[in-house]
C-alpha cells in the first residue's frame, strides 16, 4: 500500500477545464492558508482590517487555524487535479458546499462587523457561479471524437 494509489485519469469524463479549475482552485486556497498561517497576524489586521485590539489573540489564532486547514485541503485538490480527476466532481461539490455557508454566513446569517467586509466575502460571491459551473462540466460526460 502506498500514499498515493494509481492514477484515476483515465477513468475521468469530465471537461478537462473543470479540473484545471479545480487546480486553480486549490492554489486559491494554498495561497491564504499560507498566510493565514504564517504572517504574524495572519491577516487578520493588515488583509482583512480587523480591529485586533480586543482578542487580538483570539483572533490570530482562529486565523492560524484557518490556515492550517486551508493548507492541506489546497494541497489535495492539486493532486486531485493533476492525479486523480475521478474525483472532482466531488470535490467540486465540497468545495461549492464550503462556498455557500462562507456566503451565507458573511452576508445573511452572521451579518456584517461595523459595516466591515474582508476580501474574502467578496471572492465568494464571484466563486460560487463559478463553481457550479465547473461542477456542472465535470459531470458532464465529454464527447470523444469517432
Amino acid at each position: 500500500m502506498s500514499l498515493f494509489p494509481p492514477s484515476t485519469n483515465a477513468d475521468y469524463r469530465g471537461s478537462p477545464w473543470s479540473a484545471a479549475f479545480l487546480g486553480l482552485t486549490g492554489v486559491l486556497t494554498l495561497a491564504p492558508g499560507v498566510i493565514h498561517y504564517v504572517l504574524p497576524d495572519g491577516g487578520a489586521g493588515v488583509i482583512a482590517g480587523l480591529d485586533l485590539v480586543r482578542d487580538g489573540r483570539t483572533i490570530v489564532g482562529v486565523f492560524a487555524w484557518m490556515g492550517a486547514l486551508q493548507i492541506p485541503y489546497g494541497l489535495l485538490m492539486l493532486v486531485v487535479a493533476i492525479h486523480y480527476r475521478s474525483l472532482v466532481p466531488l470535490f467540486l461539490a465540497a468545495q461549492l458546499a464550503q462556498t455557500v455557508l462562507s456566503a451565507a454566513a458573511a452576508w445573511i446569517l452572521k451579518g456584517v462587523i461595523a459595516g466591515h467586509h474582508p476580501p474574502e466575502n467578496y471572492a465568494v460571491l464571484i466563486d460560487l457561479p463559478l463553481l457550479a459551473l465547473f461542477l456542472w462540466l465535470s459531470l458532464r460526460t465529454r464527447k470523444t471524437a469517432s
